[in-house]
């Protein structure tokens, strides 16, 4: 019998493994999830100022590593132009105006990891 931990989701379950007589394995796993140090709390990210954030925020789609920008704060762009390049999975990813406007702010830099949802550049429509 092997005893084994995976975590699901950030939650963790021990999980018991039997080993069956011709080479067989079946899993049993146990309910219960294994108790788990408190995650330390989220620091806020600091407030923008409005007028820097713009009415058009441009989000991450999904966590990465900005490899280039492509725009500078106070260039026009037009909806589908690229802003910047993020490195996910190995892959890169144009991430794009949504719609025509003025570049306001860039809140990253190239290099940053970035989250999921992060706001990378705001722009005013």
């Amino acid at each position: 019998m092997k005893e084994y931990t995976i975590t699901v989701n950030g939650v963790a379950y021990d999980v018991t493994v039997d080993e069956k007589g011709n080479g067989g394995a079946s899993a049993a796993p146990v309910a219960a999830p294994v108790a788990k140090a408190a995650a330390p709390a989220a620091t806020p990210a600091p407030a923008q100022k409005a007028s820097q954030a713009g009415n058009i925020p441009v989000t991450a789609p999904m966590p990465g590593k900005i490899l280039s920008i492509k725009v500078k704060e106070g260039d026009s762009v037009h909806s589908g132009d690229v802003l910047l390049v993020l490195e996910a999975m190995k892959m890169e990813n144009d991430i794009v105006a949504p719609k025509d406007g003025t570049v306001v702010s860039i809140n990253t830099k190239v290099g940053d990891s970035v989250e999921s949802a992060q706001v990378l550049i705001g722009l005013q429509g």
